[in-house]
């Protein structure tokens, strides 16, 4: 499951979206007011700004029978996008997150969430923090790398794939094949995965590519001081990248053309 590959840099690389979440105990002072400080303190990598009001996931309580919704309140949810859009800073009343469809490599991203917890914890001094974590997903294009007709059982180790692994199966047989793990991995961490074939639709286009997703959600719980956020996403870093490189059989890994990583 966990493989130390050599760092690489993916010239065909098939992920979509990297997100770093910190949660901390809720501050009301956040959804009171603008975050006016905040926002001139990183405006110019993140100039533009909106606000969201989103509602939480709702809570069902009580007994069979006796069931009650509660939708909760609605929770206001401020954004800062980079001049091009590709860089985007979420923060609520308890959590702060930066996310990116143009990652490249860790160096990168975490220079931007230095910059970007320097200004938020002077000016909010969260108590802790009560999860760190970093999602990676990946939606693998056979088409984009050059491998159609190739199965997936030949791209990914046999513990991603469940049946799809086995010789005596046809993957066209399956109208869904996937796994959803939760586990304790190396570390001090936790993992959530979603791993299986499966169509993406964006907007009103369907996509009739099969493609192969890998959603890894590494992370920390726990009451993590302030100042062991930084050592704490190093490692939470360490054990998302040996996890996806564990995935991957040498024909993938070579077929998305990779360049050795300084």
């Amino acid at each position: 499951m966990f493989l130390d590959r050599e760092r690489c840099l993916y010239q065909k690389r098939q992920l979509v979206e990297v997100i770093c979440q910190l949660r901390f105990p809720t501050i009301l002072s956040i959804s009171a007011r603008e975050p006016a400080d905040f926002q001139e303190a990183i405006r110019r990598d993140f100039p533009q700004y909106q606000r969201l009001m989103q509602r939480p996931q709702p809570k069902i309580t009580g007994a069979p029978g006796n069931l009650r919704v509660d939708e909760g309140n609605l929770l206001t949810n401020y954004q800062f996008l980079s001049a091009d859009g590709k860089w985007k800073v979420n923060l609520t009343n308890n959590f702060i997150a930066l996310s990116t469809p143009a990652y490249t490599k860790w160096e990168d991203f975490a220079a931007k969430l230095d910059l970007i917890l320097a200004q938020f914890i002077p000016v909010y001094q969260p108590a802790y923090f009560e999860r760190v974590g970093l999602r990676f997903i990946n939606v693998f294009s056979r088409k984009a790398l050059d491998l159609e007709g190739v199965p997936f059982r030949d791209l990914f180790q046999p513990g991603y794939l469940g049946l799809l692994a086995e010789e005596d199966t046809r993957e066209e047989s399956f109208a869904r094949s996937g796994q959803d793990i939760e586990m304790a991995i190396s570390g001090g961490c936790l993992l959530k995965m979603h791993a299986g074939p499966g169509l993406l639709q964006r907007g009103n286009v369907k996509d009739n590519e099969v493609k192969f997703i890998l959603d890894n959600d590494v992370f920390m719980n726990g009451k993590l001081p302030v100042a062991q956020c930084a050592p704490a996403l190093q490692t939470v870093h360490i054990q998302a990248d040996r996890i996806f490189a564990g995935a991957l059989t040498r024909q993938l890994h070579e077929a998305m053309e990779p360049l050795p990583l300084d």
